[in-house]
């Protein structure tokens, strides 16, 4: 059988799997990007783990590629530069050094490009022409398909929307150091940091008050909020108004038939969903009210970046 290996390069996880031409994950497993202070030990996990999804197999599997999602990531010269979430500083040779240890072709770009991709390939995206995917995770990134192309940029750094300025004064650093950065609103790690502020404006009773940061989970944002926690209903909200914010200027330079979030941070469901969906149509210019359209992936959820990084091979065969 025919497959493709699909690695998506997480600020927090590392995901791989074998993913077939119809965008079917068959195997996967994750670890946490975090533990490996070195990148050549980090690099021989991915290839220790690529080892054991193939022996799952009950039947004979041809590995014809490997596609590899990464933050920071350039498909020209298969590098990662300076990625705001990655320990690895300066200019990682990715695309290089995984050759080494895994001889098949292999492709390399930024996540959210792949996501991209992904997106038109074997999710919602099937037959649209413009449309901008967002992925919500530890950061955020983007990938841009305007007239029927995925833009890429002068050398593949293209889409860094993450780094764009949201606010004026006094705002939050992303970890490129851009003052008012969307990503330090609007990633699983944006919300953590909403929270504390909320905490420290508001008096409302709350669970986080006796939580510190570094316990403090996505997930038990979203719970607190299905719970009334107010300083969660708070949270979300504020993100939810960056995050219309961000989209509606988006919308101006690209008029996208459609926004496609995907992400951790997308999984706290209606409390981030419909907020912005709200925010959004309030910002958007009137030349686009109604046109456009704010959707989750149609890819699987926790496949949805191994199956975009295997689109960067799948969709040149």
């Amino acid at each position: 059988m025919d497959l493709v290996v699909g690695i998506d390069i997480g600020g927090t996880k590392t995901k791989i799997g074998f993913v077939d031409q119809k965008g079917k994950c068959h195997e996967k497993l994750f670890f946490r990007t975090q533990e490996f202070e070195k990148f050549d030990e980090f690099l021989d996990k991915i290839k220790e783990s690529i080892d054991e999804l193939k022996a799952r197999f009950e039947f004979p599997v041809n590995i014809i590629g490997c596609g590899i999602g990464a933050p920071n990531a350039s498909s020209r010269t298969g590098t990662i530069e300076n990625a705001a979430n990655l320990k690895w500083k300066g200019s990682v040779p990715l695309l290089e050094k995984m050759k080494l240890r895994l001889n098949v072709p292999m492709r390399v770009m930024n996540d959210a490009s792949a996501a991209a991709l992904g997106e038109m390939l074997f999710g919602n995206a099937k037959g649209m022409t413009n449309f901008i995917v967002l992925t919500l995770g530890t950061g955020l990134g983007a990938g841009i398909v305007a007239n029927g192309k995925l833009i890429k940029g002068y050398d593949g750094f293209a889409g860094e929307l993450g780094h764009v300025g949201m606010t004026l004064g006094d705002g939050r650093l992303t970890g490129l150091g851009v003052r008012g950065g969307l990503e330090a609103y609007v990633s699983a790690t944006g919300l953590k940091r909403t929270v504390l502020y909320m905490l420290s404006k508001y008096m409302d009773p709350s669970r986080f008050r006796d939580i510190a940061y570094s316990d403090l989970h996505g997930e038990d944002i979203t719970k607190a909020a299905e719970e009334g926690d107010p300083i969660a209903l708070k949270a979300f909200d504020y993100t939810a108004n960056i995050l219309g914010l961000a989209m509606a200027n988006f919308t101006a330079f690209s008029q996208p038939e459609a926004f496609f979030l995907l992400g951790g941070l997308v999984n706290s469901g209606k409390w981030i969903i419909e907020p912005s969906k709200k925010y959004f149509e309030e910002y958007l210019l009137e030349v686009y009210k109604g046109k456009v359209k704010i959707l989750t992936s149609g890819m699987e959820g926790k496949t949805a970046a191994i199956c975009g990084a295997a689109a960067l091979i799948w969709e040149e065969q």
